[in-house]
């Protein structure tokens, strides 16, 4: 059993982490011209290229039948993963293009989070606030900062690997060009706490859309030479998108996890369009599909950031050795799962800072579940730990 005082901080649980930079080469071929679309396939098959260098895995598998082989497969994979990218080379040659990376490597995490990781951990969403909305008016696409997270929450809620609630209309930054950086002195957000504890949820996602900008706004004149440069392709009609994510523990107001996503795309509609962000137009736009793949890596880096991290849930009431728990069903508990329960409190002097947690060094065992809430038993009456509503269970 773990003793002492714990200082909750969301920390990912994970291995050691050993990285190099790598080299890797790939190559895709030029449909239709679309330069886009095969820089990506050929940047993807250098990180696979990096990844295979740095560490693989192979395993073979035979098929054995009265003694014969009937069936042999050899499989190679890596479970590394690239922190940064960098470009070396670009070769184009006819519809080929060939890329050279170089790549800061990294193995893949080992997860910790053992009995955690079955559990459905519950995460707000909010509003991502625009740094410049002037960079929504072509297209009116300022609905972004709403419409995004809300995306974003229906991508999670389809993965069903966490419980998501929506805050869409919460902006957790009052000064937006400086965040996320307005944080106490212990880098924890005061309003996260707040939010997470009115939501009843663990954690707190949220981001900031830094740049949805024209590279030329002068590319939309409305002379006849402008639209037909537009039409022949001879205008920049390429357009930015760098978003912030951020994921927030909700008990400390810490962060958990933290990457600035950016991409561009062609703008095609005329500059009276008014598409909004998310529409089928936007979708289908080629810098709508550069967002839509932003987006899909946003999900994916929420839900892997989550994955290690312990299940915690409040306790709602203690009575005598029946413990009553925030979390049921629905976050995958069940009769019998064990969790550690620790007491949450704070410094009469100082009533804002970060909650701390002191084991109380007993288990409970879940006997009683339904979909929102669930109890249990442990072996000693809550008096005696001086358990009460508020403090936590978690389970590893």
């Amino acid at each position: 059993m773990r003793r002492g005082i714990l200082l909750l901080v969301g920390l990912l649980l994970s291995g050691a982490v050993s990285a190099a930079w790598v080299q890797g080469t790939g190559q895709a071929v030029i449909v239709n011209g679309d330069m886009n679309a095969a820089r990506e396939e050929a940047r993807n098959a250098a990180l696979r290229d990096a990844a295979l260098q740095y560490e693989a895995q192979v395993s073979s598998q035979d098929t054995m039948e009265n003694g014969v082989l009937t069936d042999s497969r050899l499989t190679v994979a890596s479970r590394a993963q690239a922190r940064q990218v960098r470009v070396i080379e670009e070769q184009r040659r006819g519809n080929l293009l060939r890329l050279t990376v170089e790549a800061d490597m990294s193995r893949g995490q080992q997860c910790a989070a053992r009995d955690a990781a079955r559990l459905r951990k519950r995460v707000a969403i909010t509003g991502f606030p625009m740094l410049n909305p002037g960079d929504a008016r072509m297209g009116r696409i300022s609905d972004a900062g709403e419409v995004l997270p809300q995306q974003l929450l229906g991508r999670l809620q389809g993965d069903g690997a966490v419980q998501v609630f929506g805050a869409t209309q919460v902006q957790l930054f009052p000064d937006i060009g400086n965040a996320p950086t307005q944080q106490r002195f212990d880098n924890s957000l005061t309003n996260v706490i707040q939010l997470a504890k009115e939501l009843d949820v663990q954690f707190v996602v949220t981001g900031v859309i830094r740049d949805m900008s024209l590279a030329d706004p002068t590319a939309w004149g409305t002379s006849i030479l402008d639209r037909m440069s537009r039409g022949l392709g001879m205008k920049n009609q390429e357009r930015q998108f760098v978003a912030d994510l951020m994921v927030y523990d909700g008990f400390s107001g810490s962060p958990v996890y933290q990457k600035r996503f950016v991409t561009s795309g062609t703008w095609n509609e005329d500059m009276t369009a008014s598409v909004g962000f998310g529409s089928p137009a936007f979708n289908d736009t080629d810098y709508g599909k550069a967002v839509g793949k932003v987006m899909g890596d946003m999900e994916q880096a929420v839900n892997q950031a989550l994955a290690c991290q312990p299940f915690i849930t409040r306790i709602s009431r203690v009575d005598g050795q029946q413990v009553y728990l925030r979390s049921g069903a629905t976050a995958g508990l069940r009769p019998g799962d064990k969790l550690q329960l620790y007491r949450s409190y704070q410094f009469f002097d100082s009533p804002g800072t970060t909650p701390e947690l002191r084991d109380a060094e007993v288990t409970m065992t879940v006997n009683h579940v339904h979909p929102d809430f669930s109890s249990g038993l442990m072996p000693e009456q809550g008096g005696i730990k001086n358990l009460q509503r508020d403090d936590i269970a978690i389970i590893w």
